[in-house]
Formats: structure tokens, sequence, C-alpha cells
């Protein structure tokens, strides 16, 4: 990264200047001791250096480790959107976002690690928004350590904005709607979630926007990000998602739960640029709707 240093900048140290760009205390050590490089006019410094005006300041990361146990695979990735920091791509459902006990291979990290390989990206894979595995649609990643901290700082702001298309079962006698219920991990399950006094905040807007016969078309943006939350809150409405076994949905029309991740807003933290995309509806969804 680089920086041509202002008049309002003159005379703050390098350390308390890359704390403004938050460069975290950990990345800083790690750039002193892991193979890092930080220069002023091309020549190296400490961060105890103080900053002139028309400085330029340059800041070389260290090579970042790479798991061992996630290998690289030639999968399809339908990339959406790509720049050197990021990368958005569009999950197809039956994937993993990461490798797990019971699908070792195949997940969207092994398919990013190929990519990265084929490519020339040398970096680990930072997932910054998680799909399950039935799940499809938009999935962020940042392509290196300063960018994943940063677009963590945005979630924890909740600037990162996601909705959802969903098919829920039933009739829906309101045509949009909130549903604000706490959700907790279910005591006799490590996997399944429920809406419990003790559990935490969860918010859920939804939307009809077409009812069918036997179940309805849904948009879906959340304030908050619980796991399976969506799934959660329509099961708990008696309005669970085509598909969905674990909450009660029934498998007749969908063989995976029917929910995707069609829209992802964020602002790119080092352009300033504001990002939209979209994502339309996977075959086994849409054809229902037809």
């Amino acid at each position: 990264m680089e920086w041509k240093i202002s008049g309002g900048e003159s005379g703050v140290d390098i350390k308390t200047f890359l704390n403004r760009q938050h460069i975290s205390k950990r990345m800083l050590t790690d750039i002193k001791f892991a193979g890092g490089r930080i220069a002023v006019n091309e020549e190296e410094v400490t961060v105890r250096y103080s900053l002139e005006t028309g400085d330029h300041l340059t800041v070389q990361f260290p090579p970042e480790p790479k798991s061992p146990n996630l290998k690289p695979e030639n999968l399809d990735l339908a990339v959406v959107y790509e720049d050197k920091d990021i990368l958005v791509v569009n999950k197809p459902p039956y994937m993993t976002t990461i490798p797990s006990r019971e699908h070792p291979d195949g997940s969207l990290a092994n398919a990013i690690t190929g990519y990265y390989k084929r490519t020339g990206v040398d970096s680990a894979v930072h997932i910054v928004t998680r799909l399950d595995r039935d799940t499809s649609g938009l999935v962020l990643i940042a392509k290196h350590r300063h960018i994943h901290h940063l677009m963590s700082l945005q979630q924890k702001k909740r600037e990162i904005k996601r909705s959802y298309e969903a098919l829920a079962e039933g009739f829906f006698p309101n045509k949009e709607g909130t549903v604000n219920e706490p959700i907790g991990r279910k005591e006799s399950s490590i996997i399944e979630r429920e809406v419990r006094a003790d559990g935490k905040a969860a918010v859920t807007h939804f939307q009809v926007v077409h009812q069918c016969e036997g179940f309805a078309h849904l948009k879906l943006s959340l304030e908050t990000g619980r796991t399976h939350q969506i799934r959660v809150h329509m099961s708990h409405m008696g309005h669970p998602l085509l598909g969905d076994t674990l909450y009660g949905g029934d498998c007749g029309k969908m063989e995976r739960q029917a929910l995707h991740c069609f829209s992802l807003s964020f602002t790119q933290p080092i352009t300033g640029t504001s990002l939209n995309f979209t994502a339309k509806l996977p075959n086994d969804m849409e054809t229902l709707l037809v």
C-alpha cells in the first residue's frame, strides 16, 4: 500500500499514521518480523519515523502462510467481480464454503485456492461472508489479511448489506413484516438453532414478491447475522423454507433449502467506491416460479 503524505499529516509518526489507516498492531509486528517492509521515499524506515509533507510512504505486507490442508482444486468459479483487494463470487448450491469432515473436498475455499494458483495471486483464502452448503448466492472474499481486517470492521458496523430470496411454505396474509425473535443453539443439537428467550437478538425483514400455490416467493434482509437466521425465523412463523428438512420444510419440490443470496452491497475499503452486485436465482428455484 502507498500514500502521499499531505500537510495535515506532517509531523505524525508512521505508527500513528498506520493506526489511522486501521492497520492492526499484529500486522505491524508481522511486517517487522515476518518479511514485510516500511519505506519512505524508497528508503527503509521504522515506525518511529516522523512523516513530512510530500513523503511517499510504502508498506509491503509479509507473505501470507497458507493452510497445508487446503489443496487447490480446478473447479468452476463464477467470478462476479475482482480487483486487487477483493473477490465476489456466485456460489452454487451443494458447495460448502470451507472444507468439513463430511465434505473435505470440493469447497469454495478449495476452488478459490485453485483460482489463485492459476492467476498468480499469492495469498491465503479469507472468506468474509459465508453461506451454508445448500444456500446459493453471492460470497465476498478478501484477497489479503489487511483487507479482511477492514471488511471485518465493516461487518461489525453492519455496513455490508446482503439480501436474500427464498421460497417459504404456506400462505402469507401480510405482504411484508418483521420477525424480531432471539436465536440460540438448540440444546439437543450441535447444528440446529431455535428461537429461545436466552438467545441472541435477531431481526429479519421479509416482503412477499408473489404468493404461489402452497408457497410464497420472498425477499428478505437481515439486521443481524445469526446462524441459520432466515431458516429459523421462517420456521418459527410456521413457514419453513421449501426443502429445509432441518427446520420442518417439505422436500417434495426442492432437494435443498430454497434460499439464495441475490444482493451484496459494501464499500471497497481502500478506494472508497460503493459496490453493489446481484445474482439471479438458480435454476432449481427459478423453475418453481415459472
